[in-house]
């Protein structure tokens, strides 16, 4: 079923991720990259395809060099609605760190077949209409087996050239980190952000308070 590993991974009552439903309309389609700090920096890179986002993760991000081709393994589907996640997921949850939306914008598939049977085969083009990812890319199966969407393995994310083409494009240069929904990096994000204290964690500050208050009584009598 589509979805059920996005949400057998998660505990969604207590996380900010959106449950999501698998969406089937005729409307263009979208890409999204988001910027993710939890155990390793990373990014995902997600295409909306069937109605659900099909996702990998890119450790070293796109790029706009052809000659850097960026390794990529493919993960669970996650529903449509996630391309507008920006935040924290709290710790000891599954991805737990920083999320940003580094980009997002129109997803174009090229080719004869369609875009369920280029992934099936282990090699997917498209065109990509964003706010920093723009042109033609192809993403290419390392494995000699066809692949089923979700399942992990090992992908590689390639610009083609084009117009768009960009030799000395770097993710991390400060005019391409930041969140295209806010503006901001991940550590602003993290940094801006007021933690929240566990209820445990405030019972004992009660605690604690009135233990001061009622030392404070006794030395004023």
């Amino acid at each position: 079923m589509p979805l059920e590993s996005y949400r057998k991974k998660r505990n969604l009552d207590q996380t900010p991720e959106p449950v999501g439903r698998v969406h089937r309309t005729g409307r263009k389609r979208i890409f999204v990259v988001q910027k993710h700090a939890a155990s390793h920096l990373h990014y995902d890179f997600r295409l909306e395809i069937g109605g659900v986002l099909v996702s990998w993760a890119v450790p070293k991000g796109p790029t706009l060099d052809p000659s850097s081709k960026r390794f990529a393994t493919m993960t669970e589907d996650h529903p449509i609605e996630y391309a507008e996640f920006e935040g924290a997921i709290p710790e000891g949850h599954y991805g737990a760190g920083w999320v940003i939306v580094w980009d997002k914008g129109n997803f174009e598939p090229q080719g004869d077949l369609t875009t369920e049977e280029q992934l099936a085969k282990g090699e997917l083009k498209f065109e990509l209409e964003g706010k920093k990812l723009r042109g033609a890319f192809v993403l290419v199966h390392m494995g000699r087996h066809s692949v089923k969407p979700g399942e992990k393995s090992r992908w590689l994310l390639i610009k083609r050239k084009d117009q768009w083409a960009d030799s000395q494009w770097k993710a991390e240069a400060p005019r391409v980190a930041r969140s295209v929904l806010t503006g901001r990096t991940w550590r602003k994000l993290a940094t801006a952000a007021e933690p929240e204290r566990k209820p445990l964690e405030n019972s004992l500050i009660r605690a604690a308070g009135l233990r001061r208050s009622r030392c404070s009584m006794l030395t004023a009598s």
